[in-house]
């Protein structure tokens, strides 16, 4: 995506998937931007929204699939966890370990991918988040290529699915 935008189509999108660094300037412009988008993406039959379980980014992504499926009940959160939480969570703040649980405990579905961490887990979190998706909503910073959200982006643009990045437009 280097100096690449991607916006929006028109076609029909079944399925989201959502990756993003863990910093990001959180506007209330940016929320809104993601809530119309979200909301487009529903428009045009997405039902399905896949997170990866990380702070920032995801978190945010996730949370608002489950606000708007309060006006849009045919929608379905998805976690997709690279292994289980108190192994990938460790580091974390006890009130981000609090909101992942939150997100967990109120998701349609938590599929929890290894048993274990391994080096590995979430490269195959992030394939797995891109294989499941006709979309790609990211907060992408394209000189932080080194990123996992890099990663996931890169397999999006392999498998040819629609981009939408959140970043770009907010700049």
């Amino acid at each position: 995506m280097d100096g690449a935008r991607f916006f929006p189509g028109e076609g029909a999108v079944r399925s989201v998937c959502f990756t993003g660094h863990r910093q990001m300037r959180l506007t209330g412009g940016l929320q809104a931007r993601l809530f119309s988008v979200l909301e487009k993406l529903i428009q045009r039959g997405a039902v399905d929204f896949y997170a990866g379980g990380a702070i920032g980014w995801d978190t945010v992504c996730a949370r608002a699939a489950l606000t708007l499926r309060d006006n849009y009940p045919g929608i379905r959160l998805n976690l997709l966890l690279p292994c289980p939480p108190t192994s990938f969570t460790l580091r974390w703040t006890p009130e981000a370990r609090a909101m992942l649980s939150d997100i967990a405990r109120r998701a349609d579905s938590v599929n929890i991918l290894a048993p274990s961490y391994y080096q590995g887990c979430m490269r195959e979190r992030n394939l797995r988040l891109v294989e499941a998706a006709d979309c790609c909503v990211c907060y992408y910073d394209s000189t932080r290529r080194a990123s996992g959200t890099g990663q996931t982006v890169r397999f999006a643009e392999q498998k040819g699915i629609e981009i939408i990045n959140l970043l770009e437009e907010q700049q």
